[in-house]
């Protein structure tokens, strides 16, 4: 598949995106996807066949695996990067996360906060942790405790910023 350009989204700001993404060769860049913001994800997925895994347990019905999130390895150069790279600004398709962890391992960290409960505990709640405007409202309200444990295995986040217009890094506090 080709690699259309976003019109909206400039070459300058692709090149930032990647090199924030591609900067350190000791860590995997990932990108965890909302199908439910990209209804061409599953089909770009399968087309250019990158390691991806569902974030989600199970066998799930077709019209739950597309708007499922998934998390990506991406890859410098590779197709499915490449594309997600020239057209993610502005359309609130995920979060970007770097991390010396394999796919797997990451899967099973990320997948304790698909459900969350509410304040008293007694209702699971869907946690849309990958869409960015949750993240970036998210991650500052925590204390030290709770990043520490949403962090995980993860070095940084990369969350679309509130204009569109760029990302915004939030670092692992030590």
């Amino acid at each position: 598949m080709s690699t259309p350009l976003n019109p909206q989204q400039t070459e300058a700001q692709q090149k930032d995106l990647a090199r924030l993404l591609f900067a350190d060769p000791g860590s995997n860049a990932y990108a965890v996807l909302d199908g439910a913001s990209n209804p061409a994800l599953l089909g770009r997925l399968h087309a250019d066949q990158p390691e991806f895994v569902c974030l989600y347990r199970g066998e799930l019905a077709p019209d739950v695996a597309k708007c499922a999130p998934y998390l990506v390895r991406l890859e410098q150069g590779k197709p499915f990067a490449l594309w997600v790279i020239a057209n993610c600004l502005g359309k609130h398709w995920g979060i970007f996360a770097l991390s010396r962890a394999d796919l797997r391992g990451l899967r099973q960290h990320f997948r304790k906060f698909n459900m969350v409960y509410d304040p008293e505990g007694n209702r699971p709640l869907l946690f849309r942790y990958y869409d960015p405007r949750v993240l970036r409202i998210f991650l500052p309200s925590c204390n030290k405790k709770q990043q520490a444990e949403f962090y995980g295995p993860v070095d940084a986040f990369f969350a679309e910023a509130e204009d569109g217009k760029g990302h915004l890094r939030f670092d692992r506090i030590v």
